[in-house]
């Protein structure tokens, strides 16, 4: 999903005539690429007449919008109440010793991220993790690395 060579042409002509349209056209612009790439605003700003200023001040303001493209595998750890009492800061120290990486960061590579969230609203299977979108339930600290052993393998969590 994530591409910075995909033509934007389409979608500035669409929005371009409507006032007040910036915000969808960057909605669009993310669906297309995964993310906002800073050629894409360039783009948009040379297309448009909007100052790339008025542009990165939108992209920063909505935390919608991403900067960086998105990890290969977005690994989200529930860390609500049932979670968390179930063995989710257990979780995530297993994801963090075995990736490298802290919640709220992402490899150098780009393959991996971790997130703990709030709820996930599974928590008849807590702990519960998800792996882009795919819900892993009745997770233990001991099958972490199995399950991202499946994921090297090319098991598609989604």
């Amino acid at each position: 999903m994530t591409q910075t060579n995909v033509d934007i042409s389409d979608i500035i002509a669409k929005w371009k005539p409507v006032k007040g349209s910036l915000v969808m056209m960057l909605h669009a612009i993310q669906g297309k690429c995964g993310y906002i790439p800073r050629e894409k605003a360039m783009e948009v700003s040379e297309k448009t007449g909007i100052p790339l200023s008025k542009i990165y001040e939108v992209l920063t303001f909505y935390h919608f919008f991403k900067l960086t493209p998105p990890p290969q595998y977005q690994i989200n750890v529930c860390t609500g109440t049932a979670c968390y009492l179930k063995g989710a800061p257990e979780i995530l120290a297993e994801l963090n010793k075995l990736i490298g990486i802290k919640e709220g960061e992402t490899t150098k590579d780009g393959k991996y991220a971790i997130a703990g969230l709030r709820c996930l609203g599974c928590c008849g299977l807590a702990p519960v993790i998800s792996i882009n979108g795919k819900i892993y339930g009745q997770v233990k600290a001991s099958q972490v690395k199995g399950i991202l052993e499946g994921l090297d393998k090319g098991e598609k969590p989604a």
